[in-house]
């Protein structure tokens, strides 16, 4: 009987170890949501065709969570340099978890954050806004070419406001 009672107690303890390890394991695994392809096209698409309605040609880019590029578009007319001014304000959106145009205020009113500018990739200009499911970060995109941050804000935002319904 002491045998038994032994074997069985050393049974869960090892169950209860193999339990522990597993549970320990599956922490280090994470799940995320991903940004798809084609959200990020039809994001990028209605920033494009909103700031052609209000008469600019521009560039978009959409970054994935990671920052990796996900979907650039440049509209007809777009200057060259709107490729890479739209990639780095949704690059710089995404780090900071934040639209630039607030990043822009921050550098207005705090000296402190001047050296944010020497980081690779970044651009402190209006344009790039994270884009969220919940309040997750999980991409972020950015418009170059509209005279002013402001009008870049307004069509990164008509690209979220175009996908929002599916971001929960």
């Amino acid at each position: 009987m002491e045998r038994i009672k032994y074997l069985i107690s050393s049974v869960l303890a090892l169950w209860i170890i193999i339990g522990f390890t597993s549970l320990i394991q599956a922490q280090e695994v994470l799940i995320q949501r991903q940004l798809s392809l084609s959200l990020a096209e039809e994001a990028a698409t209605a920033a494009i065709e909103r700031c052609r309605a209000d008469g600019f040609r521009v560039s978009v880019a959409v970054v994935d969570r990671s920052g990796s590029l996900k979907a650039l578009l440049r509209d007809d007319d777009a200057g060259p340099h709107t490729l890479d001014s739209s990639r780095r304000k949704a690059f710089t959106a995404l780090s900071f978890r934040t639209g630039t145009t607030e990043l822009v205020q921050l550098l207005a009113t705090n000296p402190s954050a001047a050296g944010l500018v020497n980081i690779s990739n970044v651009l402190i200009l209006g344009g790039g806004i994270p884009i969220r499911a919940g309040q997750e970060v999980i991409g972020a995109i950015g418009v170059g070419g509209a005279p002013g941050g402001d009008r870049d804000d307004i069509c990164a935002q008509a690209g979220i406001d175009r996908i929002a319904n599916r971001l929960k």
